[in-house]
């Protein structure tokens, strides 16, 4: 059984960084596509950001790009999201989530969630 374990998230100030990780457990997932959704209170999940098992691919949402970074370790089977000029709206539990299909990752329909981890910008 795959499990996704996130880890990194915390408080900090707008125009501040933090780094999330996510680690995976339960089979080696280097051909495994990987991504980060985030939900806040009161509103649906939304997609961060996507990467391909090689890393030659990468997605972003608009509300993100310029600012994260996603990338992957596939010999630690970790995925990294490094968050910079944080703003009070990114403000969520974000969750790493991991499929064989990269359009499904995207989709938000990935075979694998984590639990989440809280990310809280205060302005």
């Amino acid at each position: 059984q795959v499990q996704l374990v996130e880890s990194g998230g915390g408080l900090v100030q707008a125009g501040g960084s933090l780094r999330v990780s996510c680690a995976a457990s339960g089979r080696n997932l280097s051909n495994d596509n990987m991504g980060w959704f985030r939900q806040a209170p009161g509103k649906d999940r939304e997609f961060v950001a996507a990467i391909n098992w090689s890393g030659s691919s990468i997605n972003y949402a608009d509300s993100v790009n310029g600012r994260f970074t996603i990338s992957r370790d596939n010999a630690k089977n970790t995925v990294h999201l490094q968050m910079n000029r944080l703003k009070p709206e990114d403000t969520a539990v974000y969750y790493c989530v991991a499929d064989q299909n990269f359009g499904l990752v995207v989709a938000g329909r990935p075979d694998y969630w984590g639990q989440g981890t809280q990310v809280t910008v205060s302005s």
